[in-house]
């Protein structure tokens, strides 16, 4: 099986921001778009690795997780199965998150 591993911090930007691209930078969107896409779409499973931020926004997890089903047409259960996030940091992180992909239509 062939995963991806995504460590926002290093691959992405420390400082995630607002939902949408047009809001400012490192947003929810730009992430789902140019990181989870990509990686849903070449490999098996995904490994999110949360810590190392200064924090998220909800915007920006539900818009970057809850959109990768509503805006991408990505199928919802293939995700949840497919996903793995880990977080020391902020371990309530992962189950907002998998609510936002839960809840996503």
């Amino acid at each position: 099986m062939n995963e991806k591993i995504i460590n926002i911090a290093k691959e992405f930007s420390k400082y995630p921001g607002p939902r949408y691209i047009t809001l400012g930078p490192n947003s929810g969107e730009k992430f789902r778009k140019n990181i989870l896409v990509p990686a849903f779409t070449n490999y098996e499973s995904v490994t999110v690795i949360l810590d190392g931020t200064l924090g998220y926004g909800s915007s920006f997890l539900e818009e970057a997780f809850g959109g990768i089903v509503r805006e991408e047409g990505l199928d919802k259960q293939k995700i949840l199965d497919s996903i793995k996030f880990i977080s020391t940091e902020e371990p309530e992180l992962i189950d907002e998150i998998r609510e936002y992909i839960s809840n996503a239509c």
